[in-house]
């Protein structure tokens, strides 16, 4: 293991990694107290190689790193990769690439949902993570063997796991699975952050379209801010006053500073001043331009019962698969087929549809069925009547 501190140094170690057909990548990070992620740690490990890059270092330049992570000839194997490629997207503008998540790749190959890193090590390589310092402050300096120990443990695990994962799913022909999740993870639209669809990560607790055209100002205006300002969104404004702020539509500092979610000596600050704006600015929205509120009407008794039809399918064929029900459909995904809203569902393409979609749209549309044969649940074709067809072939939720 080697901690790199220097520029030259970096260089050096990125050209040498460059040469290996893949590099595993993880990252250590602080995130609390700001906004963007602070890099503090970078790991990395190919074949001999196992190198630590202080990212704090005095002076460091991390572009020999930047570069290796857009070098398509080796291939940049991450787990859990979502936060890790955030933090290089933010820094370098630029998404490492190719990508193989181990953590996905395992919910592919049937490990479970989510899995966790340690669980993964214990299962394919059979060695028990030490996790004492899981939760350290990587900005302090100076770093403590056991935590160097511990941050490169994080990449010489995954260097071993990937070529055991590559090998299953080449064996059960799920590569393509793999590749159609890393599409989404490696695609850049995944990490833009574009502050007018703030209010999209806000839980609905609005009544009206006019509370909601506030509430959609006000979350722009605390992403703005918490962007400027290197903060967290809760330290420029809780959830629970942009609901508050929403429903009232304070046009005034006095209007704002007699809400119960605003505290004393708020509404007169730079900020209070510009939530009035921001509120202000709510008010006098396009309603056109506001979209409908979905009002989460029960579901009807037919669509219950096509839900519970839906919820046996999405067993079966993750039992039939060895795939993760979640992984396939959510609960979400689910009561949409039921009420026949079928826009843009992660779980009606690409493999998702192989193995779950395309069945689930035609029991919604009444032309299959589930019956149980041998204590396995298989599907059946129905004909107009609604009579099972003997002629379609069965999938039953044996194992393949």
């Amino acid at each position: 293991m080697r901690v790199i501190t220097k520029s030259d140094e970096l260089v050096l170690a990125c050209k040498e990694l460059g040469k290996a057909d893949f590099v595993a990548v993880d990252t250590e990070f602080m995130r609390e107290s700001t906004f963007w992620p602070d890099l503090c740690l970078i790991q990395m490990a190919a074949g001999r190689n196992e190198i630590i890059v202080d990212a704090l270092a005095d002076g460091i330049d991390l572009g020999p790193f930047y570069e290796l992570m857009a070098d398509e000839s080796t291939a940049k194997v991450f787990h859990a990769a979502r936060q890790d490629i955030e933090i290089v997207y933010h820094q370098a503008e630029i998404i490492p690439h190719p990508v193989f998540d181990t953590q996905i790749a395992a919910m592919v190959c049937g490990f479970g949902e989510s899995v966790s890193y340690g669980m993964l090590v214990k299962k394919l390589l059979n060695h028990e993570l030490d996790k004492s310092s899981r939760f350290t402050d990587w900005s302090r300096r100076p770093l403590t063997q056991k935590q160097l120990t511990y941050a490169i443990g994080d990449v010489t695990h995954l260097r071993d796991l990937y070529p055991r994962l590559r090998k299953k799913l080449n064996a059960n022909g799920r590569a393509r699975w793999l590749d159609e999740e890393m599409a989404v993870l490696t695609d850049p639209a995944t990490y833009e952050s574009h502050p007018e669809d703030a209010w999209k990560r806000l839980k609905m607790r609005v009544k009206s379209k006019k509370a909601l055209g506030v509430m959609m100002s006000i979350a722009e205006w605390r992403e703005k801010e918490a962007q400027q300002q290197n903060v967290p969104r809760r330290r420029v404004l809780k959830d629970d006053a942009i609901y508050d702020i929403a429903a009232q539509a304070p046009t005034s500092e006095k209007e704002l500073e007699g809400l119960r979610s605003v505290h004393q000596g708020f509404a007169r600050s730079a900020r209070g001043r510009g939530i009035v704006e921001a509120v202000k600015n709510g008010l006098q929205r396009d309603p056109a331009s506001i979209p409908r509120i979905k009002r989460g009407e029960p579901l009807t008794a037919n669509a219950l019962a096509i839900l519970d039809l839906l919820r046996v399918l999405l067993k079966a064929a993750a039992g039939r698969h060895g795939v993760a029900h979640k992984l396939i459909a959510t609960t979400d995904e689910l009561e949409q087929i039921a009420r026949g809203d079928n826009d843009d569902l992660p779980s009606l393409k690409g493999w998702r549809r192989e193995l779950f979609g395309a069945d689930a749209l035609l029991i919604r549309e009444g032309k299959l069925g589930l019956a149980v044969e041998n204590g396995q649940v298989k599907t059946i074709r129905l004909d107009e009547s609604g009579h099972g067809s003997q002629a379609d072939k069965s999938k039953t939720a044996a194992a393949e």
